[in-house]
């Protein structure tokens, strides 16, 4: 029986995505995508990028069968992580980059901010973490699409919800990671670009 799940989002934004991954990442090393989910970006990227290994992680026991089913038989890409971003210890000591994509809106605060403290630790001087999600930023107008998702968020759990960007890049540099660029994506959302301090 497949285990697979499906996010309907992943077909509409995994070439944007893989458009910011294709400058951003380095030619080799090992990517550690944090909240996987259902794992289908983990093996659309695991194909796109065959010279990078790839290790997908979530905290979710669904989701990491799913991970596993959807990437089985790819050389390139190691078991699925039960990983859960706000916890102090993560079940990985190093990566040479970070992916994360839609979390950040869909999880309390406090696992941003343990995604930034674990980026800290685990990227060397220079390596990338890379953001995906809706985002709000300081005087300029969020998109009314955003606005309602914003409310559908909060109804769900209060502890969840749209972030500034300034808010996340503040939370980041905090952790030696700053904020390299912002990329426009389709749909009203960003992609955010830090880099590990030297």
């Amino acid at each position: 029986m497949s285990m697979r799940r499906h996010a309907p989002a992943t077909a509409r934004n995994r070439e944007p995505i893989a458009a910011v991954l294709a400058e951003a990442l380095p030619a080799h090393g090992l990517v550690l995508e944090v909240a996987s989910g259902s794992g289908e970006h983990a093996a659309f990227f695991a194909e796109r990028f065959p010279d990078l290994t790839w290790q997908p992680s979530d905290p979710d026991e669904d989701s990491l069968a799913s991970i596993a089913d959807w990437c089985a038989g790819l050389a390139n890409v190691l078991p699925p992580l039960a990983l859960d971003a706000a916890e102090a210890a993560w079940p990985i000591g190093a990566a040479d980059a970070i992916l994360c994509v839609n979390m950040v809106h869909i999880s309390p605060w406090e696992a941003t901010l343990g995604l930034m403290a674990g980026a800290g630790r685990l990227l060397g001087a220079g390596a990338p973490l890379i953001l995906y999600g809706p985002y709000r930023q300081r005087d300029v107008p969020t998109a009314e699409s955003n606005e309602a998702f914003d409310v559908s968020l909060r109804s769900r759990n209060p502890a969840w919800g749209l972030r500034h960007v300034e808010d996340v890049s503040a939370a980041a540099a905090a952790c030696g990671l700053l904020l390299e660029r912002i990329v426009a994506m389709p749909a009203n959302n960003l992609s955010l670009v830090f880099r590990r301090e030297s």
